[in-house]
């Protein structure tokens, strides 16, 4: 069985795009994995030939024979996976050479953490540097607030996921990593690199700039049911700023939500963190 599967949705992805994905996956300096591909755009062949043209047996690709949606795709995936941990990877991204190395000598080393990720590097439409805090306590804390794991960096621990019987949910689409790190609060450990693990691709396809108001509703109601659960993180967060309102928020033409602060946090879109600000 090999150490690690890395688990790729992918949907009417552009074959630029999807080849920088595999070839990145394919050059990581630790090699003991499997590569799970799932198309869930069945009547697009393109995709067909990019994959077949990868002769590497460590991939297995797959289509569903209609439409099924992300989160139904990531639990086919899911299931289909032999390895010891799981590593997310979106169909548009761009793992670091090193990635999966760092992230197997981080849970070997760690068996109380069961989700490790690290920082993204944005680029494309947008470029910057979306770094997200080290230890559980902290992560924990923001995640009160803000989904401040990176899903397309994530290595999980399988059997934490097997054994509480936990995957992804279809209602809480697009949201559905955030709604993932809530349910296992409570349950395990969780850890960032401090590095750059995934080169993160912006452009204007994007389902989280199409699907932003869904989002955002989504994010509410998780951080909501967060703070229900677990008052003493929640209490932690209230005592780490002094305000925690919204200060600030730009939208084009009135409606299409642009940038916002709260939390003391500038918010592009009105949920990807940017940066943190103090007030004098």
């Amino acid at each position: 069985m090999p150490r690690v599967s890395v688990l790729t949705p992918i949907y009417n992805t552009d074959p630029a795009h999807l080849r920088a994905c595999i070839e990145s996956v394919l050059n990581q300096t630790f090699t003991d994995f499997e590569f799970l591909i799932v198309n869930d755009s069945p009547k697009n062949t393109e995709l067909d030939a990019v994959v077949a043209s990868y002769k590497d047996a460590r991939i297995r690709y797959s289509k569903n024979k209609k439409n099924i949606g992300i989160s139904a795709t990531r639990n086919k995936l899911l299931d289909m996976a032999r390895g010891e941990y799981v590593a997310i990877f979106d169909h548009d991204d761009i793992s670091v050479p090193d990635r999966l190395e760092r992230q197997v000598a981080v849970l070997d080393a760690n068996p109380h953490i069961g989700v490790v990720s690290g920082w993204l590097q944005h680029f494309g439409a947008s470029d910057y540097l979306w770094k997200t805090p080290e230890s559980d306590l902290d992560i924990k804390i923001a995640m009160m607030y803000n989904c401040c794991i990176a899903h397309t960096a994530t290595m999980i621990r399988k059997s934490v996921l097997d054994e509480n019987n936990i995957r992804y949910e279809e209602y809480f689409s697009p949201a559905e990593d955030y709604r993932l790190w809530a349910r296992l609060m409570g349950i395990t450990h969780f850890y960032n690199i401090q590095d750059v693990m995934v080169r993160y691709r912006m452009h204007n396809r994007m389902t989280t700039v199409r699907q932003n108001d869904i989002m955002n509703n989504k994010w509410h109601e998780i951080a909501a049911e967060l703070q229900n659960t677990y008052p003493a993180y929640y209490d932690l967060m209230k005592k780490s700023d002094n305000v925690h309102a919204t200060r600030f928020r730009l939208r084009l033409f009135g409606f299409i939500p642009l940038v916002k602060i709260k939390n003391n946090w500038i918010l592009l879109f009105e949920f990807i963190p940017l940066c943190k600000v103090r007030w004098s």
